[in-house]
């Protein structure tokens, strides 16, 4: 299956749940209320935190799937899955009991609400508890077709259990169901989707079995997941912590203005790293088999067309983001909302800048030096992030975001390409950024003389939106399109 094709699959897996997602939260907010909504965000927060005893087996298992799968060594492939399975069962379980034993005085110590809300926060970090064990072997079991490069059977499926779960919650929620009941759909789905998925791999690996892992396997996969554990330790703590410290800060209302335009900005960011997560098992499919050529034409072919993609979005929300909150959501929540999404969707369009290239150093073996850049990252940002929010609030968060952002992605991506990353950084900036971003300022000019005009209603929002869609199009034409592709997209057109 083509590099595109398995793109494409990993993408449309989860643009429609996202969609969903993102057009189903005006309802869920204002069916659950804005406490529910904001201690439902925490609870989400709280159980992410205890990902952290995730040491990212998942990683090394993609890298090493992918490398025995092309090179034919199916016994170390066998390996691979079994012990990491029984890495993510031992995960999951003490979890689970952490929550359980932890519940109350997480609740007391994290969440600012009232005191008749305190049992229902108990109660659902409780049941989160559960979806915790049951979410780490889903989560890893769904990373084995894309190790295999079949995105097609993941995308698949992840796209019917993430559009499934939006549409239950906001049929529950019509039918009187509330905050409890919702958690507990999560954690049906999380079980049901897991038992599927593993179907589906018996299918893919007819060969795969039960086996003891070995020592040499044992060590692989933790020499690499280890270093891959810093670069998820500061995921997970950056995602998490910034609606921690707001929570903490202002409250749980208040969080709701923060997490809904960050969400919208950080779902829609996330659909186009799916387009370049397959980057990761190719890379290391590719150098098992020593086509060096190869990876560096589809890297910077890669870096073009995401920087490109990446960029478009940053330019609609970002010069949008007061007409979009206000007819999404209404006048006040933008008001309290756009400069949050503003700062955050730049934020977002920064860190792109590291997608492809942590990917690539990934997949060729260098863990160590994503891992210690994200770790300063996050302790940079979240030293920002809790100065900013004391001196400005929610903006000052958002702000802080965006500096941290700055600073360590640009960096990070001086610092990998010509070592890690087998392209000098002066390539990449001229077959790269130097025909992206002109053209994305340009956009950005047209957005922002359109913005009062969007402000109007629905009609001029999508007009405006339009027109920056018209600019981005020509200017992707002709100075994003390879020579080869506008060929071919001259074709298609005729």
């Amino acid at each position: 299956m083509s590099l595109v094709r398995n793109a494409a699959f990993n993408f449309f897996g989860a643009a429609m749940p996202a969609v969903l997602g993102i057009a189903t939260i005006p309802y869920i907010v204002s069916t659950l209320g804005l406490a529910d909504y904001g201690l439902l965000a925490l609870v989400t927060s709280i159980v992410g935190y205890f990902a952290l005893l995730d040491i990212n087996v998942s990683a090394g298992s993609t890298k090493y799937i992918a490398q025995y799968h092309a090179s034919g060594d199916h016994d170390s492939l066998n390996e691979t899955v079994c012990f990491s399975l029984l890495v993510y069962a031992a995960i999951g379980l003490t979890g689970m009991v952490g929550l359980f034993l932890s519940a109350d005085w997480l609740a007391a110590q994290f969440f600012a609400v009232s005191p008749e809300k305190r049992e229902t926060a108990v109660t659902a970090i409780r049941i989160a508890a559960i979806g915790f064990a049951v979410g780490q072997i889903q989560a890893y079991v769904q990373s084995i077709p894309g190790a295999l490069m079949r995105y097609d059977v993941a995308g698949r499926i992840e796209a019917v259990f993430g559009t499934v779960v939006p549409l239950a919650s906001v049929a529950m929620l019509a039918l009187g169901f509330g905050l409890l009941e919702l958690v507990w759909l999560r954690v049906a789905m999380s079980f049901t989707q897991a038992v599927v998925v593993s179907l589906a791999i018996r299918a893919l690996l007819p060969g795969l079995k039960w086996v003891r892992p070995g020592a040499r396997i044992r060590h692989a996969l933790l020499s690499f997941s280890l270093f891959s554990f810093l670069s998820r330790l500061a995921a997970l703590t950056y995602a998490h912590a910034d609606k921690l410290i707001i929570g903490a800060r202002v409250g749980v209302e208040s969080l709701t203005f923060y997490v809904v335009p960050a969400t919208l900005a950080n779902r829609v960011m996330s659909l186009v790293f799916r387009l370049s997560g397959v980057m990761f098992p190719h890379a290391s499919s590719l150098a098992a088999q020593g086509r060096n050529d190869k990876l560096r034409h589809d890297y910077l072919l890669a870096t073009r067309y995401l920087l490109f993609i990446n960029g478009a979005i940053v330019v609609v929300l970002a010069t949008l983001a007061q007409p979009i909150l206000a007819h999404w959501l209404n006048t006040d929540f933008a008001r309290a909302g756009a400069l949050v999404m503003v700062f955050i969707a730049l934020a977002q369009g920064v860190d792109s800048l590291t997608n492809l290239p942590s990917l690539i150093n990934d997949g060729l073996g260098h863990p160590r030096v994503s891992g210690l850049f994200a770790l300063s990252r996050a302790a940079l940002g979240l030293t920002l992030i809790f100065l900013g929010v004391s001196a400005y609030g929610l903006v000052g968060a958002a702000m802080a975001h965006f500096v941290a952002s700055v600073i360590m992605s640009l960096a990070f991506v001086w610092y990998v390409h010509g070592r890690t990353v087998p392209v000098s950084l002066a390539v990449v900036v001229r077959e790269a950024y130097a025909r992206v971003i002109p053209v994305l300022a340009v956009a950005g000019v047209v957005g922002v003389l359109s913005s009062e005009f969007a402000a109007r209603g629905w009609f001029e929002l999508i007009a405006s939106a339009l027109a920056i869609g018209a600019v981005l199009c020509a200017g992707g034409y002709w100075r994003v399109l390879t020579p080869e592709h506008r060929l071919i997209f001259a074709r298609v057109s005729l």
